[in-house]
This record gives C-alpha cells, structure tokens and sequence, in this order.
C-alpha cells in the first residue's frame, strides 16, 4: 500500500513516532571523516493579508514591514544527509512540526530524525499546530489558528528550495566558531520576592522606569557563531542567542522583528554566505530592561544584535574538519496532571472566554492527546570537531541552555531551541512553585527538568 504524505504522517504518529531509540543514541557508526557538501536554502514564509498571527489572538495580517523567511542548510557527506532549517514563526507545535521535518527529509532524501526545524519566535507571525487548528475550526465561531493550506504550501516551497540548492552543492572543509557578548538586549523576566514567589514580571517589552531600574539577571550574554566554509569562502554562518525576539507586535504587520532584521543586515554584508539565525532557551529571557516598544527601540535592538554577529564573526577562527557526528535521543514529557480532556474541552467552548482562552486549552488539548499517543520529542545535536549545534524544543528556559555547556565544557556548544513547539513553555523544577506566568502556560509537569537533561546529556 501506498500512503500519501498526511497518510503517512498520520499513521507514523499514532504508533508512537519515527524511530523506536526511545532515549537512546544514533551508532556511534555515524561518526566519519568526511568529505562533506553543504546546500543552503531559503524561502519567503510570510503570511498572507488576513491569515492569523500568533495563533489566532492578535491582529491578524494587514500588511508587511519586512518578510518572513525560513532559511537552512544541508550537510551532505556524514552518512545519510542532515538537514536544519529556521523559520520566522512564533511556533510550529506537534503534528505540523512533524510534517515540516517529514517534507524537508523528503526533499533532502534523508529520513525526519535527522530535520532539526526551529522556530526564532517572533509574534507578528503564524503559530503553526495543525491539531489544534481542526479542533478550533470545529467550534464555528473562533479565529483560525493557521491556515492549513498555507503551512503546507511552506513545506512544499522549502522542500523545493532544498531540491534545487543540492544541484549546487558546495565542497565543506573547515569549521569556525566564535562568540561575543551582546550589551543591553537581554535581561531575566522573572523577579522573586522574599517568599519565593514570582513579585515581577518582565515582558519583551515595558515603559515601567523600574522594569529598566532591575538588573538583568539570570541570562546568558554570549552571542555564539558556527561558521562552515570551502577552503577559506565562508558559505554559512549560524548565530544563536537567548531572548525573546519581540520589540513590538499585535499591529497585524508582518515582521522578522530586531533578530531578523540584524540577519538582513549582516546578510546584506556578504550575500555570498547564507546567514542563519537560532533564538537560544529564551523562554525566561526578553528584552524587556531595554525596550519601550517603540520602533526607536526596534532600531536600536537591531542594531545591538547586529554588532553581537559582527563581533563573534571576528573572533572565527577555521580549523579542517575532521569529524561529523548527528545524534538524536526521543524524550516523553509527562503533561501537566491538571490536564483532562472534558474540562478543557469545556473551556474551548466557552463563549464567555477570551479568544486567547479558548485556543489556549486547543494546543493543550493537542498536547494532551499527544502525549496519550507516546509519539516523543526529537532533541538533536550535530557535532563537527569541538563544536555541537543543539536542538531543543519549545520555550526552554536558559538554565537548560547554561546546563548543556556545562554538561560538555570542553566542547563549543550553540543551542537553539524552539525546534517543536507542543510544550509551549517548559521551565525548570524550582521555577514551577515559585509560580508566574511562564509556570501557567507550562504543559509538562515538572519531571520535564530530569527528561530533558538526560536527553541532553547523552546528545553531549
């Protein structure tokens, strides 16, 4: 029997996934000296006027101030071929992220455990879960989630870009990476008092003076490049830093925000390397301490990101690669106990609530029904000499991302997270009695912590 694509999808996820590893690794068989190729792709991801942006609870489109892009890479050469991709979406949650990584395998001629798709989750932008869109769609009077053509039309147009860019596939031979520190963007969002309990709430942005007044905190400051190059032509660049990417949204204007427009910039610089965002765990990070919200502040955290690449760029340093390894390890969060399906399907059909509080309980639904499935989450890792690109999922907190360096303090290693997105936010153990808001829209109860760090640890 022959399956078409949703078919396909649909009964992969309901026996529970792509590979049976459960946590285990790919064979360690898969490291190689290689002799490697790298086919960078993009393509425009922005939506169309009137489709919804961040899942249906803000302005939808209306107009556009600068596309949205879905840009990436395959590495060619380490075994079957390894494709990563980011997309200027807020998320893309549990079905539809398992249809992206399917189309782009597809398309790469690999198989969807080695697709790393990360979201860099600016919010004037589509919030992609196709369960949740079929189960909102059904009560008759709610906004759409995503529009389902449209997301499949993405996957095509960048299954496509994928099968041209390998026609012209580059020669690999060294690896760079380099960092540096970026000033006045990043700052913790979350405050506690002397119980404990969260007192202040930082956002992406504030014109509360005290909001600018509290310190940092918590964050991590390093803007963190991993650059491949033929010979010495630099062909890719891959920047990754933690925080929120929002200046401003909810006008309905389609945007890439500050961290994509510091990509155009640099990529404005040098057209002949594809440049490459990832936004780290950044699930308790926003730029809040430094932006107002105006489009001045837009200006500014632009140009500050933007700096950050240029400076890390100048500390690259190529070296000749002699080793690639992909791994991946399936992890199965435990949904939140106070999940149950009659009460959320009550709060979805409640008319008395908010939009926002009734597609909420949708992706939770999602979720829910997900976990009941067992198909997992793919966390990745792609290591090239001392260097480890790292793939996490959701809004992570950056404690997670401090953890995976220190778990391998001797190797290089660049997180990006917002890869599936079906967790929504996913905190630490000791973040979810101090309470807060990123604790109220946690799906997973607090064991998360324990899974995901043994998932890390055996990727590191």
């Amino acid at each position: 029997m022959t399956l078409d694509r949703r078919d396909f999808i649909q009964t992969t996820a309901a026996v529970g996934g792509w590979l049976t590893f459960g946590d285990l690794l790919l064979p360690a068989a898969d490291d190689v000296k290689p002799s490697l190729k790298v086919a960078p792709f993009r393509i425009d991801a922005s939506p169309p006027e009137g489709h919804p942006l961040c899942g249906g609870w803000i302005k939808p489109v209306v107009g556009m101030d600068d596309p949205e892009e879905a840009i990436g890479f395959v590495l060619l050469g380490a075994g079957q071929p390894i494709v990563i991709c980011a997309v200027d979406w807020t998320g893309i949650l549990n079905e539809a992220h398992i249809e992206w990584r399917t189309v782009l395998a597809q398309a790469a001629g690999t198989t969807p455990d080695r697709v790393a798709v990360q979201c860099v989750h600016q919010h004037n932008a589509p919030f992609a879960c196709l369960d949740a869109e079929r189960i909102v769609a059904a009560q008759g009077d709610l906004p759409h989630v995503v529009d389902a053509g449209f997301h499949r039309r993405c996957c095509d147009r960048t299954a496509a870009a994928i099968t041209a860019a390998l026609k012209s596939a580059r020669p690999v031979t060294h690896i760079a990476t380099g960092q540096a520190k970026v000033e006045k963007v990043a700052g913790n969002r979350r405050f506690l008092g002397p119980d404990g309990k969260v007192i202040d709430w930082r956002g992406s942005s504030s014109k509360n003076p005290v909001h600018k007044e509290l310190p940092e905190g918590l964050i991590d400051p390093w803007l963190k490049t991993v650059a491949f190059y033929d010979g010495e032509t630099k062909l890719v660049a891959c920047h990754y830093y933690a925080t929120h990417p929002m200046s401003y949204y909810g006008d309905g204007r389609v945007s890439s925000d500050f961290v994509g427009l510091a990509r155009k910039k640099r990529q404005a610089d040098e057209p002949g390397c594809t440049h490459i965002y990832f936004t780290g765990c950044s699930g308790n990070i926003a730029a809040g301490k430094y932006n107002d919200g105006t489009p001045e502040a837009r200006v500014a955290l632009t140009g500050r990101i933007y700096d950050g690449i240029v400076a890390s760029e100048k500390e690259l340093v190529r070296e000749a690669i002699s080793q690639v390894s992909w791994r991946t390890a399936e992890v199965f969060p435990s949904p939140r106990a106070t999940f149950n399906t009659e009460a959320l399907e009550k709060e979805i059909a409640n008319k008395n609530n908010a939009v926002a509080g009734r597609i909420r309980p949708a992706m939770m639904l999602s979720w829910l029904r997900r976990c009941e499935r067992k198909v997992p989450i793919v966390l990745s890792a792609l290591h090239v000499n001392n260097a480890t690109l790292l793939h996490m999922p959701a809004e992570s907190f950056v404690e997670y991302q401090l953890h995976a360096q220190q778990s391998a303090p001797h190797r290089f290693v660049a997180t990006a997270a917002y890869g599936d997105g079906g967790p929504w936010y996913i905190p630490v153990r000791e973040a979810y009695p101090q309470g807060g808001y990123e604790v109220s829209v946690a799906f997973c109860e607090p064991t998360v912590e324990d899974v995901l760090k043994a998932g890390m640890e055996k990727l590191l």
